[in-house]
This record gives structure tokens, sequence and C-alpha cells, in this order.
């Protein structure tokens, strides 16, 4: 490890110890962080799950605490797509209440494929206020480090039966001239037998800084929980976000991730199938331009009998943009009758552009059905020059296309409002961009 990553590193380890006495939560917890962060320090390409994502640019920033609340906040505020749902606002890792809505506690129609909704009972707490650690970050660096040092995150809790509507998480990230700031943002989604959410998460930012988000998100018997998320972290970012996700017995977890912004992106999803019947979906798109890098990582564990997981990720690079996707499918022997499939698909749309593709199987169970696959390919020449002579521009051609490899995944998304703010998205991306 480089001496610059170093100073990296103990500019963390410093910080906790500054604010040790003042941190939230279980110290005992805290502790056993901060030594395994210190024992480990910053993950390297020298470990396997990390060979494609140097953490490098980091090296030699010492990151500081965001103390007051930045300008740029309401800019960015202004930048989020309007909706009439419970909105929870992060600032700089900090939950804002003077400009959140949070969930009203009233009967009302909807539900993960409907509006708003929000039903009595469903509670959003501050980590600040109600902290808790499921884990410490043995084995995670990551993780160890946002438990060092996390501050503040929501707890969302939906009681039996109850369908909790939608529910807006909004994080705003901002970076001053100087000392770029780190915030490491906590949260925790419970979700009852029978309880149904759909909560969908923006990231926005503007400057230079580091967002270290985690989620633990535990669902019991029969419930489901709708996950959309848009990453528009600034061009100037590093995003290192973490989720981990416990399914119980015929629960359904069902994902969607955009991702765009960021200088450097690292989306890991850790899914352990804990009950019969249980189901794991999860799509993304990576859409990357300039000298951006992203990476998706999962891992999912089928620890229970006939249960399903679904995992496609799709990448649209340009420039010198690297994407990369490395998914585990793990199968205990005890899982009989599970079913499990991930593909990665690449559209390179420039000489420079490339992609990483490590899929994985581990198998124990003798009567299963588990595949994967990859495919890299550039823009079909013959529907580029089909559009072209029948008069579309090649700029608009070429988004025409890239539309089209991402239009199955954004179609199946089955939330209106939340699909229709991802191809908003995905349609702006070409905004700025060279035909």
């Amino acid at each position: 490890m480089s001496a610059a990553l170093k100073e990296t590193e103990q500019g963390f380890s410093a910080r906790y110890r500054g604010l040790a006495a003042r941190l939230p939560g279980a110290a005992e917890a805290r502790r056993r962080a901060a030594a395994l962060f210190g024992a480990r320090g910053l993950p390297d390409t020298r470990e396997e799950a990390w060979r494609f994502t140097s953490l490098r640019a980091l090296a030699g920033t010492v990151f500081s605490r965001v103390e007051e609340p930045s300008e740029a906040t309401l800019r960015l505020l202004a930048r989020a797509p309007e909706s009439d749902a419970p909105l929870i606002v992060f600032a700089d890792g900090r939950m804002r209440a003077d400009l959140s809505r949070l969930p009203r506690e009233s009967e009302a129609e909807g539900g993960p494929r409907g509006g708003p909704g929000g039903e009595r009972g469903v509670r959003v707490t501050s980590f600040a206020a109600e902290p808790s650690f499921e884990r410490v970050g043995e084995g995670e660096p990551l993780v160890a480090l946002n438990t060092m040092l996390a501050e503040d995150g929501a707890n969302i809790t939906v009681p039996a039966d109850v369908d909790g509507g939608t529910l807006v998480l909004l994080h705003l990230g901002s970076g001053e001239a100087g000392q770029p700031p780190a915030f490491h943002p906590r949260h925790r989604v419970r979700l009852a037998a029978g309880a149904r959410l759909a909560l969908f998460e923006i990231a926005l930012g503007e400057g230079a800084y580091l967002h270290n988000p985690l989620m633990e998100a535990r669902l019991a018997e029969g419930a489901w929980l709708l996950h959309l998320r848009l990453l528009e972290e600034s061009p100037d970012a590093f995003h290192l976000g973490s989720l981990h996700v416990a399914l119980g017995a015929r629960s359904r977890y069902e994902g969607f991730a955009l991702v765009r912004g960021a200088r450097l992106a690292r989306s890991e999803v850790h899914a352990a199938i804990e009950g019969e019947g249980a189901q794991f979906f999860l799509n993304a798109a990576q859409m990357l331009g300039g000298e951006q890098l992203a990476d998706i990582t999962t891992v999912v564990r089928h620890e229970a009998p006939g249960a399903s997981s679904r995992q496609t990720i799709r990448n649209v690079l340009t420039g010198r943009a690297h994407g990369v996707f490395q998914g585990r499918i793990e199968v205990a022997r005890v899982a009989q009758k599970t079913d499990g499939y991930q593909m990665n698909q690449a559209l390179l749309l420039s000489e420079g552009a490339q992609v990483s593709s490590k899929p994985e199987l581990e198998i124990f169970a003798d009567d299963v059905k588990c595949s994967h696959g990859a495919t890299v390919g550039a823009l079909d020449a013959d529907q580029l020059f089909y559009l072209r002579s029948r008069g579309v521009p090649e700029k608009e051609a070429r988004a025409m296309l890239v539309r089209a490899f991402l239009g199955g995944m954004l179609d199946a998304v089955p939330h209106e409002w939340g699909r229709s703010v991802l191809e908003g998205a995905v349609d702006s991306w070409w905004k700025g961009r060279p035909a």
C-alpha cells in the first residue's frame, strides 16, 4: 500500500479518536470496528474482490468532518425530482428534519406499484436518536469504516401487513473549497410479516467529497421491498456504498439501480436468502463517461430451499470509462430447488472504454438451476445507418439505440413515478456529450 493511501487511512482513524466520546451507539462496537479498520486499512487491488477497482484516487486526501450546514444544500434540493411522497433528506450525512416530510400516518391507496400511499404505523427515526449496529465490519473494511464514524442515518420500520407506500430517501452531498468532507450515514429498514414498501434512494452532489453509506434491510415472512436507486453524485465525488439484505420466507426484494455520477463508485450488495421461497431480483445500469469508474459487486447467499434470484447488469460506457460487475451466487447444501441467474451486458461507445466482468457460482446442493453470462459489443452499425438514412441526427440516433438497450429494464420497474424519474435520468445523460 502506498504511503499516501496510508495517510488517508490514518486520517480516518484520527477522526474516530477525536469523536469517540461523542458518537452515538455502542462504544464497544465502534472500538471493534476501529481495530478492524486499523489492522486491515482500505482495500487495494491485491485483494481479489477489489482487483478491478483501485482506491488510489483517494491517496493523500485527509477527509474532513462537516461542521456547519452547506450553502449548496438548497441548490441540490432544487434539483431533486418533485413528488408528493414522504421525503427524508440527508445533507452531508445528517438528517435534515426541516427539509423532510416524514410519512403521514393515514390510510391511503397506492403502495409499491402506486403513488405516495402511507398507512398508520410507518415509523421513521434517526440513527442519531436510535443507534444500532447489526454488523461491525469483519471482512468488510468499508463497513468497519462506517461503523467507526457513522453519526446519523434513517431507521425505517413498517409493521405487519401494512402497505407503507412510497418513501424517498434523498442524499445531498457537497464539498466546498479546501479539505473535502466525508460522511458515513447508516440506514436500517425493517419490514414485518406481510409489510410492503417502495423506497427510492436518490444521491445528488457537487464538489469533492466521500459518501460511504451503509443500509441494512431485513424482510420478514411475506414482506416486499421495492428499492430504487439513482446515483448522481458529483463528478468529483467518491461513492463507496454497501447494502445488506436478509430475506425471510416468501419475502421479495426487487431492486433497480442507475449509476451515472461520481468519479469513482463502488456499490456492494449482499443478499442472504434465509427463508424458503424468497425472491431476490436486482437490475442495474451503469452509464459512464470520461474517466469514471463504477463497480457493482454482489454476493447472493441461498441458505433456504425453493428460492430464486435474478441479476441483470447493463453498462453503457464512453470515453475512457470503466464498468465493473462482480457477481457471486452461493448455494448451501440445504438450498435445494434454488433458481439463480446473473447476466452482465456492456455497450462500448468508444475505443477507450472497458468493462470487467467476473461472475461466480459456488454450489453445494445437487438439485438447482443456476447460470450466468456476459456480452460486450458496440452499437449496431446497420441500425445506426438505418436511422441516419431516415434523417435522424447521429447523436439522437445513438441515444435512441442506447435507450433501446436499457429499455426492457426500465419498462420492468413496477412504479410509475419512479420509472419516469429513471427514464428522465437516462435520457438526460446525453446532454452535453459529443455525438
